[in-house]
């Protein structure tokens, strides 16, 4: 169950749109982006909450695994 949270983590960060518009924005760290924030919408909003979903689900499972490899 572990191995296919994590191959989904993968595909679901994978499929969220690029919040990088061009390398500038990346050597100057972003500053524009930290005044132009918006929340976001539709598939990205939706996407975002599958990424948490599933690091949540994977946090859970590691957990679980080494509780019971322990005992």
């Amino acid at each position: 169950m572990l191995l296919i949270v994590s191959v989904l983590i993968v595909i679901a960060v994978l499929m969220q749109p690029s919040k990088q518009q061009d390398a500038l924005s990346a050597l100057s760290g972003g500053a524009q982006d930290l005044f132009g924030k918006q929340k976001a919408r539709g598939f990205e909003a939706f996407m975002q909450k599958v990424t948490i979903v599933l690091g949540v689900l994977f946090f859970a499972f590691a957990l679980a695994l080494a509780y019971v490899s322990s005992h």
